[in-house]
């Protein structure tokens, strides 16, 4: 029986009936626990294709409607002129809105309208249904729903716009060479240029491997005819970033304890997003989870995952599917990390007619040999940023 990914078509993995369509998921299919890894997943994942080497999209999402009190001195019980951190969210406050001090439990209605202009003001009409209490600077108001009076108009419209986020293509390029001679000479490898192209796309994925996941978007030359792009990359996407170095809040010298990642998988890493995500990490975290497996869960060796070796974690918070990336092994510092990927919110995107190809016979007229290329124009798409995330410099447990 095979074993699903959320965000991923099909049921199972790559077998001898799946046809490829490209030289991408032909490598898929040669090589899934190969360098390219992440790759070989997102072959199964949602790919499309764009007609410009820049490609949008939105990312929307309901607001906390939480603000924050910016006040040295607090305010006492009969204060109704509230400043606040600057802060989309007092858009929310209208005539009507409840709110509650989620320290002392005291309920107020919002008695004006803020003002989109200012940011960091509201009036509040105080004590309601009970005694007030004073607040302290820093507390937290959350808004907790709205009161009309009896034959009021309706309230304030309020509206919010999604963010618009984009990304690059990237041209990638790898060229590999074979003399005529080579080509008619006996070796006993076998035939030297059929040996090349197989090296050649292997070393093709593993670029575009390592670009979606360290590169950083950018463009140069944007205003000339011939500018150069580049594809953003996960660790430069994505903002929840946990960090066990020095220094970092709560964690110290690397070290994050079995506790401080059971609340990371609770207020963090399965916050948002799907309860089945995969976990691609290094050599040191894949110790730290087996020393807590041995203890607390019950590892399980997945089958049928598009081909791709993976260790199910299953926690409490929800499942990580846990895959050792051999790249990880290659780059230092990588062996402590853990790069977390919810897969329904990824997208393959290529330029239209430029997804992997073998460009062949691309030698000079006068050249005694033959040279061909990979060439593959694509990039990154993220289509929610809070779902992912990445736990950087865990080097051991408490």
């Amino acid at each position: 029986m095979s074993t699903p990914i959320q965000g991923l078509r099909g049921t199972g993995e790559f077998d001898t009936d799946f046809r490829p369509k490209n030289y991408r998921e032909l490598f898929t299919l040669l090589e899934p626990n190969g360098s390219a890894p992440f790759n070989a997943l997102l072959a199964m994942a949602n790919s499309e294709s764009t007609d410009d080497p820049e490609y949008k999209n939105f990312r929307d999402e309901m607001p906390e409607r939480t603000l924050k009190i910016n006040n040295s001195g607090g305010y006492n019980t009969t204060a109704t002129a509230l400043v606040v951190d600057s802060d989309a969210n007092t858009r929310f406050v209208v005539i009507g809105a409840l709110l509650t001090n989620l320290t002392t439990g005291e309920v107020m209605r919002a008695s004006a309208n803020s003002n989109p202009a200012v940011l960091t003001a509201i009036t509040v009409e105080r004590n309601i249904g009970g005694t007030s209490h004073s607040i302290a600077d820093d507390a937290d108001l959350a808004i907790i729903g709205f009161a009309a009076e009896e034959g009021a108009t309706s309230p304030i419209a309020v509206s919010f716009d999604a963010v618009v986020v984009s990304n690059y293509c990237q041209i990638f390029r790898t060229a590999f060479k074979v003399t005529n001679t080579l080509k008619s000479t006996y070796l006993r490898t076998g035939d030297k240029e059929d040996e090349v192209t197989t090296k050649g796309l292997r070393m093709h994925m593993m670029d575009i491997e390592r670009a979606m996941i360290w590169g950083k978007k950018h463009e140069t030359g944007g205003t000339t005819a011939q500018p150069t792009r580049y594809t953003g990359g996960l660790l430069n996407s994505i903002t929840t970033v946990i960090d066990g170095s020095a220094g970092a809040p709560g964690y110290v010298n690397g070290v994050i304890s079995e506790d401080q990642f059971d609340r990371e998988l609770i207020e963090t890493i399965f916050a948002f997003g799907s309860k089945q995500k995969v976990a691609f990490i290094g050599a040191r975290v894949a110790s730290n989870l087996q020393k807590i497996g041995k203890q607390r869960w019950s590892p399980t060796q997945v089958e049928g995952s598009y081909g791709v070796s993976m260790t199910r974690y299953a926690t409490f918070a929800g499942d990580l599917l846990v895959h050792v990336h051999p790249q990880f092994r290659m780059i230092p510092g990588m062996e402590n990390s853990m790069l977390i990927v919810d897969f329904p919110f990824t997208r393959y995107r290529y330029l239209a007619n430029r997804d992997t190809q073998l460009l062949r016979d691309r030698q000079g007229n006068d050249e005694d040999a033959v040279k061909h290329e990979y060439l593959t124009e694509c990039g990154l798409e993220l289509l929610q940023d809070k779902v992912h995330a990445y736990i950087k410099n865990w080097s051991a447990l408490t």
